[in-house]
């Protein structure tokens, strides 16, 4: 099938930014065209979302980043994603009678990574300095920026969420959203990331930006302490990876879901699924069928990597997946998915940025739910994220909350290697999203040889555990007829991106070094190029 666009690939040769505000990508460009590499340019872009975009992203969130360095010819990953407090209980939330952590509660608010992982990938891999990576947002929080029609409208959504604390009124104007056009200015945000331009991550995590954000929590009801703080910090991690068709796919370990892709992609790969046709009833039933069974495992088995007890190379044998593929019926839906048996012992901003030297970098910067928590800490602009709700309650489960832990995480940045080189970052966003859209976006581009823009503007599907599978309302009645003919609780639903997820792709040609860039056609962003 062939999809129209609004936008077409975006070609270059000097350098790429792909996400999803222009004025982010620009900022991220400006940094590759001053003398910065991919990494410089990832994390400026990452800043300035903050700003531009900030019910989605910020410096009191997580970061998850794939980097390629080109001269080294390996990929490595870093996981910033903040522990719980040493002082988190979930005796005492279930002892409230709490089933679940509320996603607007101060229990939510674990250490912020974002940070510490600026400064880990600036220090391992960046040409400049933080203060010149960070100068792009500074300028906007501090200036001001129109905002676009998308942002405002997520920002009216997203901003009922500010009234949970006292200090949402810095990320609003006169208590409302920005209307389109506006100028939003973010005076306290600019200071901040002065600051941390200035003293690093120190200036973070033990100094008075700690203590505010800490304080600010306690005086909530939270259990975050300048201890905490103080204690954090981001890891370089060993990627994990499997291999597609010939392609060598990336992705973060956990407490990260990047599991759930690999684990679906082995799946898909027993399938012939070019011969199937792009968005064809047998692909779609296939696919659907490969990541509920990828779900059933990863949301039993990820967590924090000291607490699991399923080892991920078990879940990622090629021989796993023989064994859970057979599972899989053409003419009929698994009625009921549950985890399979595995051995046991121990074991949602998006950007994309390549420079000129192939190097790149895949890379998430997320507060998780729309403003996190709702809390913006007084007189600093930080928005704090709540990813602590991805901890359970449940004291049997591997990710039940406990101190100083990691929670089961949805953010996953991608790769693809070919033959020992680099070939293509790419992400997309949207929570529980995430993974099944990395699926899709790979399907089109190597099993049906779709470009980049192609890959990303064709419909997708969305399996929303415990609900059922939703497809976009563009999709032709017959695939959805024929869905639910085969067992599907299939609905749909207009093309958000919040739904439907937000991707971005740079793909690069090892011989001539030529960029091919997209972004999401459901979103408000751009791929650039120079």
């Amino acid at each position: 099938m062939k999809f129209n666009s609004r936008r077409s690939n975006i070609t270059a040769r000097n350098g790429m930014v792909a996400t999803t505000q222009p004025l982010a990508a620009m900022a991220g460009l400006r940094i590759l065209m001053e003398g910065g590499n991919a990494v410089d340019a990832a994390v400026a872009t990452a800043a300035t979302l903050n700003v531009v975009e900030p019910m989605s992203t910020g410096i009191g969130g997580d970061v998850f980043a794939l980097v390629w360095m080109n001269a080294e010819k390996r990929v490595r990953a870093l996981n910033a994603s903040g522990r719980s407090s040493a002082n988190a209980s979930a005796d005492n939330l279930i002892s409230q009678g709490l089933t679940e952590i509320p996603n607007q509660s101060p229990y939510t608010v674990n250490v912020p990574g974002a940070p510490s992982g600026w400064e880990a990938i600036l220090e391992a891999h960046g040409r400049m300095s933080p203060a010149d990576v960070l100068d792009p947002a500074i300028e906007y929080a501090e200036g001001g920026f129109p905002v676009s029609e998308v942002i405002s409208g997520a920002w009216e959504t997203s901003g009922l969420r500010l009234g949970v604390g006292p200090a949402g009124g810095e990320l609003l104007i006169d208590s409302r959203a920005p209307r389109t056009g506006e100028i939003m200015r973010m005076p306290e945000l600019a200071n901040t990331f002065r600051a941390v331009a200035e003293g690093g991550a120190e200036a973070f995590y033990r100094g008075d930006i700690a203590g505010r954000i800490a304080d600010f929590v306690q005086s909530q009801g939270g259990w975050l302490t300048r201890e905490d703080f103080a204690a954090h910090t981001a890891d370089w991690v060993e990627p994990i990876s499997t291999t597609y068709r010939g392609h060598t796919v990336w992705q973060c370990p956990p407490p990260s879901q990047g599991v759930n892709t690999l684990m679906a992609l082995n799946l898909a790969e027993g399938f012939d699924l070019g011969a199937m046709g792009s968005q064809s009833l047998d692909a779609y039933h296939h696919l659907i069928e490969c990541i509920r069974l990828a779900f059933a495992d990863g949301l039993q088995h990820i967590a924090d990597p000291d607490h699991m007890t399923a080892a991920v190379s078990e879940l990622l044998s090629k021989e796993y997946a023989d064994s859970r593929r057979t599972e899989i019926r053409a003419d009929k839906a698994i009625a009921e998915v549950g985890p399979g048996l595995v051995p046991v012992h121990p074991d949602t901003v998006y950007l994309s940025a390549v420079d000129g030297d192939g190097n790149a970098c895949s890379f998430i910067n997320s507060l998780f739910m729309g403003f996190g928590a709702g809390f913006v800490v007084p007189g600093t602009g930080v928005a704090l994220h709540n990813r602590g709700a991805g901890f359970s309650l449940d004291p049997s489960h591997v990710n039940v909350l406990a101190p100083n832990k990691r929670p089961f995480h949805t953010l996953i940045p991608g790769m693809v290697t070919h033959d020992d080189e680099f070939a293509i970052s790419y992400g997309v966003m949207g929570a529980m999203q995430q993974a099944q859209g990395h699926l899709q976006v790979l399907v089109n581009m190597i099993d049906h040889g779709l470009s980049p823009q192609a890959a990303l503007d064709a419909y997708r599907f969305s399996v929303r555990v415990g609900d059922g599978v939703y497809l976009e309302d563009a999709v032709a009645s017959d695939l959805v007829d024929g869905l639910r003919a085969k067992g599907h609780p299939a609905m749909v639903r207009p093309p958000h991106q919040g739904f439907f997820g937000s991707g971005q792709v740079i793909r690069r040609d090892p011989d001539s070094g030529v960029l091919t860039g997209a972004s999401e056609p459901r979103a408000d962003g751009a791929a650039v190029g120079w």
